[in-house]
């Protein structure tokens, strides 16, 4: 993994890169739960995220959302953070190239993700735990992965479930796991990796 600093929509914004040992399938970019909240490229959800789409061969991108770590600028409610994320797409079109393109988000960042995928075409789309009932996520892709933890205490499984029903968009449940998936990582990587496979 290396850090770069990139430039963004309100300054500087830091991002990590991990590059497939094999030949490159394509960009997956990854987005982080909120930063008043302690969220960052480092969240141990979003590192397992990172690893699935690694382990398929993209080249996965995170960033530290403006004012987090070593990123420029302040918290915007979700507006900044999306112009944010599609600066990074724009970086890995334009540094890796135009292939496949795949799309994650982790709670907060699951809201980032799905409204950055409005405006990019990508083959997969992951949210976990995605934070529906606290900020407008849209509708997604029929072919969206959803996984949400049974005792999330953060974002209320119903809640996911009301926001999914509409779209009869299936809904991946983890037994007993709270929000950060605790002891379910190799579990979450393993599906993640299974789903985007093809």
């Amino acid at each position: 993994m290396q850090k770069l600093s990139i430039d963004g929509p309100a300054g500087k914004l830091e991002i990590a890169v991990n590059e497939p040992d094999a030949a490159r399938r394509g960009i997956a970019l990854i987005a982080h739960p909120h930063p008043l909240y302690g969220g960052t490229l480092d969240n141990k959800v979003v590192q397992t995220l990172a690893k699935a789409f690694v382990a398929l061969g993209y080249c996965a991108l995170r960033l530290n959302f403006r004012g987090v770590g070593a990123s420029d600028g302040v918290f915007d409610e979700g507006r900044g953070e999306t112009e944010d994320f599609l600066a990074l797409a724009e970086y890995g079109r334009r540094t890796y190239g135009a292939d496949e393109l795949a799309i994650g988000g982790f709670s907060f960042g699951g809201f980032v993700a799905a409204s950055a995928a409005e405006q990019l075409p990508s083959r997969h789309l992951v949210l976990a735990a995605p934070a529906v009932g606290r900020f407008p996520v849209g509708k997604v892709p029929e072919n969206t992965l959803v996984v949400h933890g049974e005792e999330d205490d953060v974002v209320p499984l119903k809640d996911v479930f009301e926001w999914a029903r509409p779209q009869s968009l299936p809904v991946v449940v983890f037994p007993g796991a709270g929000h950060f998936f605790h002891g379910n990582l190799v579990t979450l990587q393993r599906l993640v990796e299974q789903h985007c496979r093809t």
